[in-house]
């Protein structure tokens, strides 16, 4: 069994957005095996169809540039390599993720896409987990839940790859007690 810890950005706007329809662009990942042992990671940016333009917003909180997103696949590829990298070994995963967001956010690139989203079955909300582990009255975000458990934040944050990262530290210092 092996984990994809991951984190994705999407489209954003400051205030109310132009449309209620968001797309992921970014996706970052690390594989984690059941003992902990952290293995290769996946980056990839993704170009949006539906505001290939990111906004003033959006750009200032990822520090994603719109050149870069210019010269990114689509997302029908990018999620097709990244099912690859998941299963090169054919071993079983489950995927986690900091929030319901990110989950939900693929599933709804999917449809847009008409993709299958089966691939994101199992996944765990490390978010919710967190909070009940910890008996906090309130979740908690990515980077106060670093710094609990007595890590630095390393990278930017609203990067995924970053993220995912910081998420994995989390990850691994409670992989016994997640529910999956």
């Amino acid at each position: 069994m092996k984990f994809i810890v991951y984190d994705i950005e999407a489209t954003c706007w400051e205030g109310r957005p132009p449309a209620t329809v968001q797309e992921t662009i970014e996706i970052g990942a690390y594989q984690v095996d059941s003992y902990g042992q952290v293995g290769p990671c996946f980056s990839r940016l993704i170009k949006p169809i539906l505001h290939p333009q990111l906004s003033h917003f959006c750009r200032r909180l990822t520090h994603i540039e719109q050149p870069d997103i210019n010269r990114a696949k689509d997302f029908t590829r990018v999620i097709r390599d990244f099912q690859n990298w998941i299963d090169v070994d054919g071993e079983p995963y489950t995927l986690a993720a900091w929030g319901k967001f990110d989950e939900a956010q693929l599933r709804r690139d999917c449809a847009l896409h008409r993709l299958d989203d089966y691939w994101l079955d199992p996944s765990i909300n490390l978010k919710l987990q967190y909070r009940e582990l910890r008996k906090l009255p309130k979740k908690r975000g990515l980077a106060a839940a670093v710094r609990h458990e007595g890590f630095e934040w390393t990278g930017a944050q609203h990067r995924a790859l970053d993220d995912a990262e910081n998420t994995v530290k989390v990850f691994r210092k409670l992989l016994d007690m997640w529910r999956y």
